[in-house]
Parts: C-alpha cells; sequence; structure tokens
C-alpha cells in the first residue's frame, strides 16, 4: 500500500533524535513554559524571520489569539469584517467568527486556487478591517497587489500559514509577510508535532506582548491576570520535536519539490488538470491537488492499486452546517474545487517508483 501519509515511519525516520529528548525532558522533570519551548520560539523566529514568536496549543488557538489580541488592543471590534477565501479549512473561519468578527468570503482565482487583488475589491467594504490570507496547498497567497491593496485601506493582513512552513516570496518566508501570522504544527503538515501545537509570529511587539498574556491565563505574571486570558500552550515534548524537525525543513521541501516535479511532468491525462505553479522553487507542496470532473473514477482507480487519497475539502465552509446563515451564497470556483479536487501522496518518504507507479495509474485512467 501507498499511504497518504505513514506518519509511523515519518516519526521513525528521526528516532535516536526524538526519544533522546523526550528522555531529556522527562529527567528534567519541567512541562511547560520551560526551555525546549523558548528554544523553539527563538529558533523559529528566526527561521521565518520575524522578531516574535509565541507557541501555542494548535493552529486554530493561533488565529483566534491573533484575532483576539486585535480586539483587546481596541483595533478590532465587534461586527468588524474580515475577508477570507471561501476555499479554507473551517478553522480559519471559526476563528473569526468566535471572535464576534464577520467573515466575508472571497471566491479563489479559477487558476491558482488563491485569493487574489481583484477579488478582494469585489468583496470589500467599509467594515473590512483585516484579511485573512490563506497560503493554500503550500503556495504562497501574497503579492505586491494584494499588499498594496490592503495598505491603502489600512486592513490588517493576518496569514494562516498552517500549509505553508518554508514557503518563500521574493526573498522572505511566509508567516513574516503580513501584519502577524498563525502556524500550525498538526502531526500532518510541513512541519509537524507528535499532537497538536502552534505559533503566532510577528514584527509588532504590543501584539505579540498581547498574546503572551493571552495564551496564558491573560497573565505574564503567576496570579496576576490583566486579560481575560485562556490556557493555549505548548509543552516541552512538542517544542523538542519541532526544534528536531525545523532542522531538516528545507531539505524535506526539497525532496517535496521534487516529488511535485515528477507529477506535473509525468501525468498527461486530460481527465484531470495540475494545480499552477505559481513559482516552482518558493512552493513547498504541502498537498499536491489534481482537479477532475471523475473525481471518483480517480479515487477508485488509485484505491484499486492500494493508494490512498485525500480530499480538501469535501464542503466549502459557506456550507457547513453550523453556518445556516452562509448557505445561500453562491461561490462558484470554491464549490467547484469542493467537487473536483483530489489529493494525491506527497511526503519525503515517498520513493521515485512509488511516484511513477501513481503516475502511470493516474494516466491509464479513462
Amino acid at each position: 500500500m501507498i499511504k497518504y501519509l505513514p506518519l509511523k515511519e515519518i516519526t521513525a525516520s528521526y528516532e535516536p533524535e526524538i526519544s533522546d529528548a523526550l528522555r531529556r525532558i522527562v529527567e528534567r522533570g519541567w512541562f511547560l513554559l520551560g526551555e525546549e519551548c523558548a528554544a523553539f520560539e527563538q529558533e523559529y523566529a528566526s527561521y521565518i524571520g520575524c522578531n516574535h514568536c509565541i507557541a501555542c496549543g494548535n493552529g486554530y488557538d493561533a488565529l483566534w489569539l491573533i484575532f483576539r489580541a486585535y480586539r483587546a488592543m481596541g483595533i478590532l471590534k465587534d461586527g468588524d469584517e474580515v475577508l477570507v477565501p471561501a476555499n479554507t479549512f473551517i478553522a480559519s473561519v471559526l476563528a473569526i467568527t468566535n471572535n464576534n468578527l464577520t467573515p466575508v468570503f472571497v471566491d479563489p482565482d479559477s487558476n491558482s486556487y488563491l485569493v487574489g487583488e481583484e477579488g478582494l475589491r469585489s468583496a470589500t467594504t467599509s467594515r473590512c478591517k483585516a484579511y485573512l490570507m490563506v497560503h493554500l496547498y503550500g503556495q504562497c497567497a501574497y503579492n505586491s497587489a494584494v499588499a498594496d491593496f490592503c495598505n491603502e485601506r489600512g486592513i490588517i493582513i493576518v496569514e494562516d500559514n498552517a500549509q505553508a512552513h518554508g514557503c518563500m516570496y521574493d526573498g522572505k518566508r511566509t508567516g513574516s509577510l503580513g501584519n502577524a501570522a498563525a502556524h500550525s504544527f498538526y502531526p500532518g503538515k510541513n512541519l509537524g508535532a507528535l499532537g497538536d501545537a502552534g505559533a503566532v509570529t510577528t514584527n509588532d511587539k504590543k501584539l505579540a506582548d498581547t498574546i503572551a498574556k493571552l495564551h496564558n491565563y491573560g497573565s505574564n505574571q503567576k496570579y496576576h491576570h490583566e486579560e481575560v486570558g485562556v490556557n493555549s500552550r505548548m509543552d516541552e515534548f512538542q517544542a523538542a520535536i519541532l526544534r528536531i524537525k525545523l532542522r531538516r525543513l528545507d531539505a524535506e521541501n526539497n525532496r517535496r519539490r521534487a516529488i511535485a516535479s515528477q507529477y506535473i511532468s509525468g501525468i498527461d491525462n486530460p481527465l484531470v488538470r495540475l494545480p499552477q505553479v505559481r513559482d516552482f522553487d518558493a512552493h513547498v507542496f504541502h498537498i499536491f491537488p489534481l482537479m477532475s470532473e471523475c473525481r471518483d473514477k480517480v479515487v477508485e482507480a488509485l484505491a484499486k492499486h492500494d493508494i490512498q487519497t485525500q480530499i480538501h475539502y469535501p464542503i466549502p465552509v459557506h456550507k457547513q452546517e453550523c453556518y445556516p446563515e452562509w448557505h445561500s451564497l453562491s461561490m462558484p470556483m470554491a464549490e467547484k474545487l469542493s467537487m473536483q479536487e483530489v489529493s494525491l501522496p506527497l511526503h519525503p518518504l515517498l520513493t521515485d517508483a512509488e511516484v511513477a507507479e501513481i503516475i502511470g495509474i493516474v494516466n491509464s485512467i479513462g
């Protein structure tokens, strides 16, 4: 079987470093807000190219904390609108609505599947105060036209960097391009923990200080609580694991690019559409999405040969049961993607022979 993501094997490839690190933490006897977390925050901030990194419980919390901090700082208030791609994971939108902010869905571009300046312009109202920019599939959604549009209107750019660890734009990494960025280290990410973990990066010291309090019960001094905060802290085990994995991230992203290159040059079946890549050397290919009007046939053909696939995402956020108020919205491209997208296996341990087998099966579908 070719698994979509063989987490057991991927984890084993980091041994004995992981076991040694976990043993070191147990022997030290300090499990939260300790040396490993502080070191990871410093190392990840340096890697991303930001002055500040605050480690937290997961990627959703990272997003929520950013918007909650802007509310605490008086920059955002109840009902303010936040632009967000219609084709994203629900966590992006939950972080908005759970802060009493209003999402404004923007349909993506039909080629890149990312939101561009034209889409933002058509969706923006006078109440739009922020744009949640999602670097979908590992490709950068930032460009100068989008930045200029937001800057001219005083719109905050919050990056959702959950799928784009290591992605680049003009010599800078995603996660350092906007006002703040949220990072998810869910196990399946390019930089994945062995459980939930997340982080915020920013160059805004006031924002960083506010988030640092909010994620620790609203406190930066024990038993003194300045904000109504939450408990969202990365434990020492996850921090240590992420420090180990961070050292190999660029090399593993290079392997992802090599696999993607084989897919792009090898797949020529007219029944499927390959992804458009803006800057191949900057893309980190967290997901390799194919589009097909006969998606079920593609999934079944690969499954017949014990090859796993995934669908990102089968139900658009505005059609989810929890958001009935947006069911009447029409987001044609997002809805089309939900019906046609299928993700092929792509991870650093995938062999060239396995890639060739996948390509052959996709090309044989008729």
